[in-house]
C-alpha cells in the first residue's frame, strides 16, 4: 500500500476542501457544518492544526486537530487542557475503502502523543454513523456516551495515552 503523508492545508486548497463537501460521502459524516474554508484556511490558532493528506502527491483528505480546551468556538465544552480532538475525512471517493484513513489516524494520533501533556483524543461521528464507529474502534477509541453538538446527533469517543501506547 502507497503511504499517506500529510502537509498544511493553506488557502490554494479551498477550492479542493469545498469540492469535497458536495461529496454525497462527507455529507452523510458531516451535514451541518459550515468550515468557512476561505475564513479559516487564513487564521493559525496556535490551538489547531489542519491538513490535507496525501498519496503520491494526490490530496486525499482533510485531517484538523485541535486543543478542544482553547479552541474559540467551544465546540466541546469546558475540557481538561490536556486533550485534543480529531476532525478527519476522505475527500474523493475513490480513494475510499484503501485503508487511508487508518494511516491519517495513525499520524494524528501520534502527532498528538508526541506532545507529553496531552493524555487523551476525543472524536465524535454521528451516532448512527456505524461505520466509522467501528472504524475509530478498531482504532482504540472508546465509546464515552453520546451528545448533540448543534444539529448533530453524535456518538463521543476517547483514546487514552496507555491504550494506544499499549496496543
Amino acid at each position: 500500500m502507497t503511504d499517506v503523508s500529510v502537509r498544511d492545508a493553506t488557502v490554494d486548497d479551498v477550492a479542493l476542501l469545498r469540492a469535497w463537501d458536495d461529496e454525497p460521502h462527507v455529507i452523510d459524516a458531516d451535514p451541518n457544518d459550515d468550515w468557512q474554508w476561505e475564513k479559516e484556511l487564513q487564521r493559525s490558532p496556535d490551538w489547531r492544526e489542519m491538513w490535507i493528506a496525501e498519496v503520491d502527491e494526490r490530496p486525499i483528505g482533510f485531517l484538523q486537530i485541535i486543543d478542544p480546551a482553547r479552541e474559540d468556538s467551544h465546540y466541546w465544552g469546558e475540557c481538561a487542557p490536556d486533550l485534543r480532538a480529531i476532525d478527519i475525512w476522505i475527500g474523493p471517493a475513490d480513494a475510499l475503502g484503501k485503508g487511508y484513513g487508518t494511516q491519517m489516524m495513525r499520524l494524528a494520533i501520534d502527532h498528538c502523543f508526541a506532545n507529553a501533556e496531552v493524555r487523551a483524543i476525543l472524536i465524535d461521528p454521528l451516532a448512527r454513523n456505524t461505520r466509522a464507529r467501528r472504524f475509530y474502534e478498531r482504532l482504540g477509541f472508546e465509546f464515552v456516551e453520546e451528545r448533540t453538538f448543534g444539529e448533530d446527533h453524535c456518538a463521543v469517543y476517547r483514546l487514552d495515552r496507555e491504550r494506544w501506547e499499549g496496543r
